[in-house]
């Protein structure tokens, strides 16, 4: 997508946005820069012997804010890397972590390579080599730094990087913990790999549950019904829209991709969608009735929620003025650059901001965290506990529903229900669900209640860096 000439760049962009927060805020010169800058950032370039010579890569991992330790973020696989993203990134993890209260500080890694170009032994050797590079620095280790996937990589990197920890740490009981995102059966947690677009759901139905946000949209009701377009359909946007469609009643009206997008009114089959893309990598040829070429032009389409869920600057000065959608969610990070962001508030449309929005994976991360630091799955010791007192009081109830003077009876399929206890899975949702509501009612009492505070990625940056310099403080700063 082409860039407007004036357009800042992510960094900037991060900036400028912290910039417009801490002007509302009372804090000392020190305490303000203390928080903005990025602590410290280590640059890596390694070799690997790739098909007969060797081959120099550069990675890097920055740490921002140490406010708490460890230090969590994840790491992305891309050509497209660069310190100054790398930098940001790290601050938008900070500052996403303060604001859904897990205890961590902000961190981010990437490597410039793309994994499209290596086969499956290649990348492990490439992760490896990564990794070994990082842990013997302590940049991954489970009580000072512990990344998580992130573009362009997933479960299988992560259990290369915790197998790789482990070889270099034999005697640490908790080295399972150094990253998250692992398989299942690697020490991995149930709900991790759809954490992020489940996030993405949750913090939709709590925006929807403000009826005062809802309104300042130009909206009303519920999310049944309403119209969705999802750029990217990777992990992220796949599950976003899956759920809003099958559990939430919403119609996935567009789906944009890197060779195009498609678009139909009257809705589109995401599963099938995606089973395309993964079998012929893209969407050209689904369907020439639904194929727009020029995807970026269905960013611009009616609708009633757009889901950017997949890269940085999409929205931007360039297609600011002609974006239709009244609510905007961010499941990627940054999509929408700074100078954009003031066209659409200025036009009243509403954003929920990444650092919320995108903050499930690094919930469901920190369930991680804690479930390998205490070496038990979620649910084990109490679940049957649970059945075993539902089932004292379902018993009851059917000695009672035989009473023919009583004349009632329990419905069809309650006793299953009722007598199912909460395992892993159900737990990891129902955490996930709490922390994105709390999180949203933090930042829309913010919001709701301050003249000058007009959209939610203000209130947002304003509860997370209040919070982030109580840390700084309690430690004397």
């Amino acid at each position: 997508m082409n860039q407007h000439s004036k357009e800042p760049s992510f960094r900037e962009s991060v900036d400028q946005m912290f910039n417009r927060a801490v002007s509302l805020m009372d804090l000392s010169p020190g305490l303000e820069e203390k928080i903005r800058v990025c602590n410290a950032t280590y640059t890596v370039r390694f070799g690997v012997r790739l098909r007969g010579k060797i081959q120099t890569f550069t990675g890097y991992r920055s740490v921002h804010s140490e406010h708490m330790e460890p230090v969590k973020g994840g790491i992305r696989f891309s050509l497209g890397v660069n310190q100054d993203e790398v930098e940001a990134l790290a601050a938008l993890m900070t500052y996403k972590c303060a604001l859904v209260e897990a205890p961590f500080g902000g961190s981010k890694g990437g490597l410039c390579v793309d994994p499209r170009e290596y086969d499956e032994h290649e990348m492990e050797q490439i992760t490896r080599r990564f990794a070994y590079e990082l842990i013997k620095r302590d940049l991954i280790n489970p009580s000072q730094n512990v990344p998580a996937p992130d573009m362009g990589t997933g479960e299988r990197e992560m259990a290369w990087i915790a197998d790789q920890y482990k070889r270099m740490h034999t005697t640490d009981i908790n080295g399972n913990a150094c990253v998250t995102g692992k398989p299942i059966n690697a020490g991995g947690i149930a709900g991790r790999v759809e954490a992020t677009g489940r996030g993405v759901q949750y913090a939709l139905r709590a925006f929807f549950r403000d009826d005062t946000g809802v309104k300042k949209a130009g909206m009303s009701g519920d999310l049944d019904g309403k119209r969705v377009i999802v750029q990217g359909l990777g992990n992220v946007g796949y599950h976003a829209a899956k759920f809003l469609d099958e559990e939430d009643g919403c119609t996935i009206v567009g789906i944009i991709e890197r060779d195009g997008a498609l678009f139909n009114p009257e809705g589109l089959d995401v599963d099938r969608v995606r089973d395309w893309i993964a079998k012929h990598g893209g969407i050209a040829g689904y369907s020439d009735m639904h194929m727009v070429k020029e995807g970026a032009k269905v960013l611009e389409e009616e609708c009633d929620i757009l889901i950017p869920a997949a890269l940085e600057g999409v929205i931007n000065l360039g297609n600011a003025d002609q974006i239709k959608a009244p609510l905007i969610i961010e499941a990627a990070n940054g999509p929408v650059t700074a100078g954009a962001d003031q066209i659409l508030r200025e036009k009243g449309v509403v954003m929920i901001p990444d650092m919320y929005a995108n903050a499930g994976g690094v919930t469901v991360s920190y369930f991680e965290w804690v479930k390998n630091l205490s070496h038990i799955r979620f649910g084990r010791m109490g679940r049957r506990q649970e059945e075993s007192r539902h089932q004292l009081l379902l018993d009851e109830l059917e000695r009672l529903s035989k009473d023919k003077e009583l004349g009632w009876s329990l419905s069809p399929g309650f006793k299953e229900q009722y007598l199912r206890g909460a395992g892993e899975l159900e737990l990891v949702r129902s955490g996930l669900d709490d922390t994105m509501r709390i999180a949203y009612q933090s930042m829309a009492e913010v919001w709701h209640s301050r003249d000058d505070v007009g959209d939610l990625r203000t209130a947002a940056y304003l509860v997370a860096i209040g919070k982030v310099a109580a840390s700084y403080r309690a430690k004397g700063l």
